[in-house]
């Protein structure tokens, strides 16, 4: 029986990302081959977010094919639409004689463009994003851009939406129920929920090292230092609750680095600022925590470290604008949700997290992750090819 060929439209080796294509690969019935607009990830990139050069030190493009494309933009980069610009990207993708071409967002000119062109060519397209419609800051861009997606969105055969509000987010769009399937935004679950008790071992000696008691409790922000993410107001909030047994454990970089680390000492020894960290790393990390915290006010489309931190046993605590909360948040199990705009309401919510209550049970949030592990995406692609050869 001749294999389904399946080619993947993405700008770089994302973690995320790259154990779907592997387990894909292993599969005796189907190709895949992974086409890169902008990285290989075979050296150090700039990375705009962290505003840093990064090399992930876990291998992103092993066991399976992938082409790295010709890029000719002047700014080559994932955070502007021209930063991926890649002439004949369309004519390569079909020299490889696909079956159906998966293409991850369109916020890049050669995605958008796969989009437009291939399906022109009769050649079945599965689009996956992650946008919702939490935050409309300007009325009138967002209805243009509205009637744009509209437009686009009338080009793919199936849409993989990621969760609640993505799929509200095709919804408005226009986009027919028939085209839509859950494929969900999957981690690594395994790599970061064993081996277990050598991860937890590494992290009490890490909070050792750094000064934190082992009786006092932890909240954890790991990510970009950047205003979206609001580093330097979870640092307020918490110095507000004036706690002497919590502390907050910030780790990362980005634009606000020298910010963060000027309001970090106060003489209490209860902010902790750690620089980035790579991901073999994150597993040991986010044990060090006892609540992992994404207090985002705006255009957090999923929030992928709450995937991780659950996988590490760890509950989480997120705002109402943080894409995953509905999905994957379960109060009073797995952490909890606070409306973006109310610090007090942060402060409860830490409170009831952290208090005397019943202990987390870490072994049964870790098995909860599962929900969304590469696993689960993966049998989610399988049912979108069946809808393609149906």
């Amino acid at each position: 029986m001749r294999k389904f060929r399946l080619a993947f439209v993405v700008s770089h080796p994302i973690q995320y990302y790259a154990p779907i294509y592997r387990q894909l690969s292993a599969k005796r019935d189907i190709d895949v081959k992974v086409f890169f607009t902008w990285h290989s990830g075979a050296g150090v990139e700039d990375d705009h977010g962290f505003k840093r050069r990064v090399a992930w030190d876990i291998p992103l493009t092993s066991d399976y094919d992938f082409e790295l494309l010709r890029n000719t933009s002047t700014e080559p980069g994932s955070h502007r639409f021209f930063g991926a610009y890649n002439p004949g990207i369309v004519r390569r993708i079909l020299d490889w004689k696909p079956d159906a071409v998966h293409v991850t967002g369109y916020a890049l000119a050669s995605h958008l463009w796969c989009i437009l062109d291939l399906s022109r060519r009769g050649v079945p397209t599965l689009f996956r994003g992650d946008s919702h419609l939490l935050e409309r800051r300007n009325q009138t861009a967002w209805r243009l851009k509205r009637l744009a997606r509209r437009i686009v969105f009338r080009r793919p055969s199936i849409f993989l939406y990621v969760g609640t509000h993505n799929l509200a987010y095709y919804r408005d769009a226009g986009v027919p129920e028939s085209k839509l399937l859950f494929c969900p935004h999957s981690i690594d679950v395994d790599r970061f929920a064993q081996p277990n008790d050598l991860w937890e071992d590494q992290a009490a000696i890490w909070r050792r090292e750094i000064g934190i008691p082992p009786d006092h409790k932890v909240i954890l922000f790991a990510g970009k230092f950047e205003p979206k993410k609001r580093p330097l107001e979870l640092i307020a909030a918490v110095r507000k609750m004036n706690s002497e047994e919590l502390h907050l454990l910030m780790v990362g970089d980005g634009e606000l680095r020298e910010q963060v680390r000027a309001q970090a000492p106060d003489g209490t020894n209860r902010v902790h600022v750690l620089p980035f960290q790579n991901q073999s790393r994150m597993p040991a990390l986010l044990r060090m925590c006892d609540l992992f915290c994404l207090p985002s006010a705006y255009a957090e489309t999923w929030g992928l470290s709450v995937n991780e931190a659950l996988a590490c046993g760890r509950p989480a605590l997120v705002s109402t604008r943080v894409g995953c909360a509905p999905d994957i948040i379960r109060p009073g199990f797995n952490g909890d949700i606070f409306q973006w705009d109310d610090w007090d309401d942060f402060g409860r919510k830490v409170n009831s997290a952290l208090g005397t209550g019943a202990p987390v049970n870490r072994k049964s949030i870790r098995e909860d992750a599962g929900r969304f592990s590469t696993d689960a995406a993966v049998t989610a692609l399988m049912v979108a090819i069946q809808h393609l050869q149906s």
